[in-house]
């Protein structure tokens, strides 16, 4: 594995930021502290440093001294999730109910440990745009951030990013070409019914037995609708109604989320869910209403800049531990909206461990390296350092 001294000599520094920022979590767009502690350690690196981009996002520019050349941009998400970390590290989040569960704290310090490197070796041609993107766990920050004017003020060339992945061996790299992430959607469906007395069914147009048959029918459309090659998700999620025993409600409503690894079969999807909700609802003779929400396209690596990240894979942790034709997962990132904009790769760092979003979840510090060596590798690669 190669790893140089230089970022050998940054492990203690990249801990010790991760578990300060694993302690102190912070929502989506309220990566206040979050984003304060990354905008200082760049400026006192002599960054050209930028704050608020997207609310709470953060912009470093590093130019390299060898003059004019291309410019490429790294990517890393700050916010911690909604739920409770039932793990006991000493550094356990402060913050009860939010909970760094995704390892955003990781790529945040391997990001800085970027920035430190890049910082005081410069010697490349063009110039690496640093983003430090909140609000990755709702799917709405890379938006923010481009809606924000970020590929104006601050153009890039192409853009590459990391998400560790607790599947694949801590010292492994994962990359394919293509999609290597899903879309993500998100419904809810509100079914208007008739309420009655459970002891008069008759009486009403009961919204959960329309539910239940809605859940039904929408399985049917992974099953037989779409091509059996294609991926595609629905998942329902939460089914609400109703507040007693001997009460039929009027209303029900549906949650859940929409997955897909290409475009085509994403709308495909989505238009065959209207169809059936409104046939169930022609034929229960009842109103169905679905909604869409916080949605993201999937994760599409180009295959140019796949190579790139293949090749530097290569010369940081061997071909052995590169696995270039990873499988797809079917979770979702933002990060893909980044790449719809401008040709990229978005890699997975392999660490072991519990999975991502489970309540025992920790980043692994000894991988944190292995990112920043990624990142270097592509630095040296794209810009001739």
């Amino acid at each position: 594995m190669a790893i140089s001294p230089e970022i050998q000599a940054l492990a203690t520094d990249m801990r010790v930021w991760r578990q300060q920022i694993h302690s102190q979590p912070e929502i989506a767009f309220k990566e206040h502290k979050t984003a304060n502690f990354v905008a200082e350690h760049l400026r006192s690196w002599d960054i050209e440093t930028h704050t608020g981009i997207g609310q709470t996002g953060v912009i470093g520019v590093i130019h390299g001294s060898l003059g004019f050349g291309p410019s490429i941009a790294f990517r890393a998400d700050m916010d911690a999730l909604p739920i409770v970390e039932e793990g006991q590290p000493s550094y356990r989040s402060q913050h009860h109910g939010i909970f760094h569960g995704c390892g955003h704290d990781g790529h945040t310090a391997i990001l800085l440990g970027t920035a430190r490197l890049l910082a005081q070796n410069r010697d490349f041609s063009g110039k690496v745009v640093l983003i430090f993107q909140p609000a990755e766990e709702i799917i709405q920050g890379s938006r923010a951030m481009l809606e924000d004017d970020l590929l104006r003020r601050f153009p890039f060339d192409e853009v590459y990013s990391l998400h560790n992945h607790p599947s694949l061996a801590a010292g492994t790299i994962g990359v394919r070409t293509g999609a290597l992430m899903a879309s993500v959607d998100f419904f809810s469906i509100r079914i208007t019914g008739i309420g009655s007395h459970g002891g008069m069914p008759h009486l009403s147009v009961d919204p959960i037995v329309i539910g239940s048959s809605l859940v039904t029918a929408l399985q049917s459309i992974v099953s037989r609708n779409v091509d059996p090659i294609e991926n595609a998700v629905i998942s329902v999620c939460s089914f609400q109604a109703g507040e007693t025993n001997n009460v039929i409600p009027e209303f029900a409503q549906l949650n859940g989320t929409v997955r897909t690894l290409s475009i085509p079969v994403r709308q495909q999807v989505i238009e065959r869910m209207r169809d059936i909700c409104q046939g169930i609802a022609v034929s229960h003779h009842c109103q169905i209403d679905m909604t869409l929400s916080n949605n993201t396209p999937p994760v599409v690596n180009s295959p140019e800049h796949t190579q790139h990240v293949i090749l530097a894979a290569k010369n940081v942790v061997g071909a052995h531990n590169l696995i270039d034709n990873v499988a797809p997962i079917m979770a979702g990132d933002d990060v893909a909206v980044f790449l719809q904009e401008r040709p990229g790769c978005h890699f997975l760092l392999g660490q072991d461990g519990p999975m991502c979003h489970h309540p025992h979840y920790d980043f692994n510090d000894e991988v944190a390296s292995i990112g920043v060596a990624m990142f270097e590798q592509l630095v040296r690669l794209r810009l001739g350092a």
